[in-house]
């Protein structure tokens, strides 16, 4: 997916922006970067991969040389970024993070328009911060071309521009499928703008305000301007409270652990009052982010809370970092080390965040056997995912049918299933029955649960009708 973080002070924001974009390293894999500048002084700006090395350290070096009162970085699951651009509105610098479906057809209409060529990647594709910066200076103004950008595009985009001038503006997805929040410098010297609520706080920064949905701010040192006011529909994405967002960070008021405590409590509250909750020695959570959903199931079930499995993260902190399938499926067998004591002869319930694909999750369960489990039982804390998500970059997988529970369908009832993928999210009808006990068969699981629609919905605690369920549901 990926994530920025930018600083505006009228003090030197180096290290405000390289520990904020730190911060934000868990929501991407692949490129980081950053730009700075005084205002007059002209830009500094790096980009790297940070496919094998972590960003801290592959931009360590580079901060003697960076200087600036304002700047922005930015974790990029996708292209190169940030970008210098030289265009109509002068030279700016730009990130975004979001998903361009329509990125050819967008392409073809600026060449059709005039527009002389773009610079290619070495695939051929086309960086998609440069066709939003070509977009943008389609307009003869700044924020209006950003508005006609975001309009344009299919999909979601949300990004941040710095001027020549060091004025940032930040402007959050039209239906504001992403968060973006402003923080204020505690000593009063400036703002900066952020993903995550955590990080501005460990940088001295209090909460200043949430930009709305298709919201555009204008950040500057003395203060900043709402000059697009907020739309009235939002669609966040519940993948941020359920697995995406850091633990200590707050969307829409609501703490993302805060949500998988209660998560795990629903599930198990409503497995309770339906009479499938299993006899278990112990509820484990798969790393990490499963741990806070267990916590809560195991809580409310009255189970002990156990780590049968530890994760192995000071070499391999992302077991999706490498792009080869093979060499993901072996790192992720990898980092788990067994604690056989809590293992062997136990009867298991694991709660992981979610069920994607099913390869990593079939791996974790043949290897609780190996070492001697006696039963495995398997919890998602969301519903089964029958749709690929076609607003954020979540995934490499752009099929429906990489996903374990559309696959199941096909193979229980062909293409016809697709007409009855409601039964099938719903474990009390019996084509829900029959997908739960076909990819237990497959994974080696003694049952499956899923979490509801409602159940999630209950937990995450705003406005369901504000809440994105696409991948569940396929309702836009």
């Amino acid at each position: 997916m990926g994530g920025f973080f930018g600083a505006v002070s009228k003090r030197d924001v180096v290290l405000d922006v390289f520990f904020g974009v730190d911060y934000h390293s868990h929501l991407g894999t692949r490129r980081a970067g950053m730009v700075f500048c005084e205002g007059t002084g002209g830009f500094q700006k790096e980009i790297h991969s940070i496919e094998n090395t972590p960003f801290r350290s592959r931009f360590d070096k580079d901060l003697e040389r960076f200087h600036g009162t304002s700047g922005i970085g930015c974790i990029s699951d996708t292209d190169p970024q940030p970008l210098l651009v030289r265009g109509r509105h002068g030279t700016f610098a730009i990130t975004t993070v979001g998903a361009i479906t329509n990125a050819d057809e967008l392409i073809e209409r600026y060449f059709e328009q005039g527009g002389a060529q773009f610079m290619a990647m070495s695939s051929g594709a086309v960086n998609h911060t440069e066709l939003v910066a070509a977009l943008i200076n389609q307009k003869d103004d700044l924020v209006e071309g950003i508005v006609f950008a975001q309009k344009a595009i299919q999909g979601s985009l949300t990004l941040l521009v710095m001027t020549e001038d060091g004025v940032v503006y930040a402007a959050r997805d039209r239906m504001g499928r992403l968060p973006v929040l402003i923080g204020r410098d505690i000593e009063g010297q400036g703002y900066c703008i952020s993903f995550e609520s955590f990080v501005y706080h460990k940088l001295g920064y209090e909460d200043e305000c949430e930009l709305g949905p298709g919201e555009i701010m204008r950040v500057t040192s003395d203060g900043y301007e709402s000059l697009v006011a907020p739309g009235d529909q939002m669609k966040i994405c519940a993948f941020l409270w359920v697995y995406y967002g850091y633990p200590n960070s707050n969307y829409e008021g609501m703490n993302v652990e805060v949500m998988r405590y209660r998560n795990g409590h629903i599930m198990a509250r409503d497995e309770a009052m339906a009479g499938t909750l299993p006899e278990v020695d112990y509820v484990a959570g798969v790393p990490d982010s499963g741990l806070p959903h267990a916590i809560g199931y195991a809580n409310e079930c009255g189970a002990t809370f156990a780590r049968p499995f530890i994760k192995y993260t000071p070499t391999w902190s992302r077991s999706f970092m490498p792009t080869n399938q093979e060499v993901r499926d072996r790192i992720a067998e990898m980092k788990q080390i067994p604690v056989p004591e809590l293992i062997r002869d136990k009867r298991l319930l694991l709660v992981d965040d979610s069920i994607v694909r099913g390869t990593q999750l079939g791996k974790t369960v043949d290897f609780l056997y190996e070492a001697g489990a006696a039963e495995v039982h398997m919890r998602s804390a969301c519903p089964p995912i029958m749709f690929s998500c076609k607003y954020l970059s979540f995934s490499r997988g752009k099929s429906d049918q990489d996903l374990i529970a559309r696959r199941v369908v096909r193979e229980l009832e062909g293409p016809e299933g697709d007409e009855h993928l409601d039964e099938y999210a719903d474990s009390s009808t019996e084509r829900g029955k029959c997908m739960l006990k076909r990819i237990c068969e497959q994974l080696g699981f003694d049952s499956l649960g899923y979490q509801s629609l409602p159940g999630m919905l209950e937990a995450i605690g705003i406005d369901p009708a504000q809440v994105c369920t696409y991948c569940w549901d396929g309702r836009e």
